[in-house]
C-alpha cells in the first residue's frame, strides 16, 4: 500500500469521526441556542474563520509544499523561516486586531467579551500551522488525525458539559460557544507542538544545508499569499453572505427575526447535513496538496493523469450515494439529529450544491499543486459574484425566497467546478480511460 493511500485512509477516518463530533456540536448548538441563537452563531462565524485564516496565513499548504518538494538536508531550514514567518504574522495581526475589534460594529449584539476571544488564539494558530505544514509534507497524517478527532472532541466536551451544569443568558451562550471552540483550538496546540518539537530534534541531528534565507522566504509566500487571498476572498464572501441572504428575505417580505431563523435552519442545519459526507474531500485535499506538487516539480504527467481519474472516480463513489441519501431521507434526518423537520425541504433544494462541492474541494488542492492558485481564485470570483446576483434578484422576490437562494447556490457550485476541471486537464491533459490505482503512488 503505497503512502497516499494509508495516509488516505487514516485521515478519512479521523475526518469521519471529526465529523460525527462536528454534528453532535452542530445538534447541541441548535437545542441550546434555538433558531435565532443559531442563526447569530452561524452569521459571526465566518468572520472567526476569516481571522484564523489570516492566523495560519495558509503555512501548513506552502510549507507542505515545499517540504515535499525539496531533499531532507534543507527541511531544518524550511522549517526555522516558517518559525520565523508565523511569529511576524503573529505581531502584525495582534496589532491589527487590537486596532480595529474595538470599532466593528458587527459585535455589538454579541457579549462585550466575544470580540477579544479571537485575540488571544493568534499566536496559538500561526505555531501550530507550521506543525501542520511540516508533518502534511512528511506525509505523517496520523498526528493530523489526531489533531482533527482532539479539537473536536474537547468543543463537544466543554459545549455538552457547560450547558449541562449552567444555564446561560443569550449573550452568555453564545459567548460560551465561541469559547468552547477556542479553547478546543489551544488543546490541539499542545498536542502539535509536542509532537514537533520531539520531530524537530530527530531533524536537528541529521545533516542540512542551509537554502538563500529570500528564496525560502519568497517561495512561502509565492504559494501562502495566493492561496491565503483565495482563502480570504471566501472567508470575505462567507462574512458576507448571510447579510445578503437575510437582506434578500426582509425584501422579500419577511421580518427580520424570520430571516435570521431561515437563515439559521439553512446553514446550522441543512448545509451540516449535506457537507457531512465532504469529509472524504477534505481528507483528498490534504493528501493531494504535497503528492501532486512533488509529481509536476518532477513533470511526472503520467502519475498526475492517474491521480486526478482516480480523485474524480473516488468522489462519485461516494458523492452520489450521499446526495441520494440526503434527498430521500432528508425528513428523518432532519428530526433524527435537529429536532425539526423544517429544514429538510433546503437539504433537497440543495443537493447539487452538495454533489459539486464535493469535487470542488480536492480540485481547489489540485490546482494549488500545479501552481494555479491565482486561477482558483479567479474561478471563484466569477463564480460568486454569479450567485451574489442570483441570490439576491431571486431571493428579494416573495414567490422565490429560500428557493431563489438555492438556485444561486447550485449555480454556483456548478460553475466553480466546471472552471477547475476544465483548468486542471488544459495543464496536465486527461484520458477518460484511465484506471488508477493507489498502489501506482
Amino acid at each position: 500500500m503505497g503512502i497516499l493511500n494509508r495516509g488516505m485512509f487514516v485521515l478519512v477516518l479521523s475526518a469521519f469521526s471529526a465529523e460525527c463530533i462536528e454534528l453532535l456540536i452542530k445538534m447541541v448548538l441548535a437545542r441550546e441556542l434555538g433558531n435565532h441563537g443559531l442563526g447569530q452563531y452561524m452569521s459571526i462565524l465566518p468572520f472567526v474563520f476569516l481571522i484564523f485564516l489570516l492566523s495560519r496565513l495558509e503555512l501548513p499548504v506552502s510549507i507542505s509544499k515545499l517540504i515535499a518538494e525539496k531533499e531532507e538536508q534543507y527541511h531544518r531550514n524550511i522549517l526555522l523561516h516558517g518559525i520565523n514567518l508565523a511569529l511576524i504574522i503573529t505581531i502584525l495581526l495582534v496589532i491589527a486586531c487590537t486596532l480595529t475589534l474595538p470599532f466593528l460594529p458587527m459585535f455589538d449584539v454579541y457579549h462585550s467579551f466575544t470580540r477579544w476571544l479571537f485575540l488571544i488564539v493568534i499566536p496559538i494558530l500561526s505555531f501550530s500551522a507550521v506543525a501542520k505544514g511540516y508533518f502534511m509534507g512528511k506525509h505523517q497524517m496520523g498526528k493530523i488525525a489526531i489533531s482533527n478527532i482532539l479539537k473536536h472532541t474537547v468543543q463537544l466536551g466543554a459545549l455538552f458539559f457547560l450547558f449541562r451544569l449552567f444555564d446561560f443568558q443569550p449573550k452568555t451562550a453564545l459567548l460560551v460557544s465561541f469559547g468552547a471552540l477556542l479553547g478546543s483550538e489551544v488543546i490541539v496546540f499542545a498536542y502539535l507542538m509536542s509532537a514537533f518539537a520531539i520531530s524537530y530534534q530527530v531533524v536537528k541531528r541529521k545533516p542540512s544545508k542551509n537554502l538563500e534565507g529570500e528564496s525560502v522566504q519568497k517561495e512561502l509566500m509565492k504559494v501562502s499569499v495566493p492561496v491565503t487571498a483565495m482563502r480570504i476572498f471566501y472567508g470575505v464572501i462567507s462574512a458576507i453572505q448571510p447579510f445578503i441572504m437575510k437582506t434578500a428575505l426582509v425584501h422579500s417580505g419577511l421580518t427580520q427575526n424570520e430571516a435570521i431563523a431561515e437563515f439559521g435552519k439553512l446553514t446550522g442545519i441543512a448545509m451540516a447535513i449535506g457537507f457531512f459526507p465532504a469529509f472524504i474531500g477534505h481528507s483528498l485535499l490534504i493528501g493531494i496538496i504535497p503528492t501532486v506538487s512533488k509529481a509536476y516539480s518532477q513533470k511526472d504527467y503520467s502519475t498526475l493523469q492517474r491521480l486526478l481519474g482516480q480523485v474524480i472516480k473516488a468522489t462519485f463513489f461516494y458523492g452520489l450515494p450521499a446526495v441520494t441519501c440526503c434527498y430521500f431521507f432528508a425528513r428523518p434526518l432532519t428530526k433524527t439529529f435537529f429536532h425539526t423537520e423544517d429544514a429538510s425541504v433546503y437539504v433537497q433544494l440543495l443537493w447539487p450544491f452538495f454533489l459539486f462541492h464535493y469535487f470542488i474541494i480536492p480540485m481547489q488542492a489540485y490546482l494549488i499543486g500545479l501552481g494555479l492558485m491565482k486561477d482558483a481564485l479567479i474561478h471563484t470570483i466569477w463564480a460568486t459574484a454569479v450567485s451574489f446576483v442570483l441570490i439576491y434578484s431571486l431571493g428579494s422576490m416573495p414567490q422565490w425566497r429560500m428557493d431563489g437562494i438555492s438556485i444561486g447556490l447550485n449555480t454556483e457550485a456548478i460553475l466553480l467546478t466546471s472552471l477547475h476541471f476544465l483548468t486542471i486537464i488544459k495543464k496536465i491533459g486527461f484520458k477518460f480511460n484511465t484506471v488508477p490505482k493507489f498502489s501506482d503512488y
